[in-house]
């Protein structure tokens, strides 16, 4: 989008126009959206702790942090790749995810697990050596059904991550 802006001359290519630009568009009521989650809280504890996790959004890291404090969920995230920590290179990209391994500090892909509702970014993910795994099998605006080829695995919503890769939990039951 903000590529597209900047070409049609809508928007200016400095890193202010942009920042403020993306901080306008994210300033939104969160909380009308999202609410405190126990059941995913509960779930990213019990994930292995030497597994590091980190957020890789299309959104600024200040929405995301807004987005994690309204769920719950704030700490228990090492850090957040943003787009603009990826030179506002869409998410889709290979610079993104290039940059998302450099700020995570991985250099073998296939240590990336990725879970995204986005078939374009598990596209790149496969295409980048990462594991991609498709969150959500229907279309939030359609209801139609996603098919991603390029995805590991799919599951109906982060919940069920377990069913997926047990190995990452330390409980192999998250129903307790």
């Amino acid at each position: 989008v903000l590529k597209g802006m900047i070409a049609k001359g809508y928007l200016e290519d400095t890193d202010q126009a942009k920042g403020d630009y993306l901080e306008a568009v994210h300033d939104i009521p969160i909380h009308d959206y999202l609410s405190t989650d126990l059941k995913l809280h509960k779930l990213l504890s019990s994930m292995d702790p030497t597994i590091p996790k980190y957020v890789f959004t299309a959104g600024i890291k200040s929405h995301a942090e807004r987005c994690l404090t309204a769920l719950g969920i704030q700490d228990l995230f090492v850090g957040i790749i943003d787009v603009k920590a990826c030179g506002y290179e869409s998410k889709n990209s290979r610079a993104a995810f290039k940059t998302a391994m450099r700020v995570s500090s991985v250099e073998d892909p296939r240590r990336c697990v990725f879970f995204d509702d986005c078939v374009k970014n598990l596209k790149t993910a496969n295409e980048m050596g990462w594991r991609g795994i498709l969150v959500g099998r229907k279309n939030r605006y359609t209801g139609e059904v996603i098919v991603c080829e390029d995805a590991e695995n799919d599951i109906n919503c982060i919940h069920d991550i377990p069913l997926v890769f047990p190995e990452l939990f330390i409980q192999h039951t998250m129903d307790e």
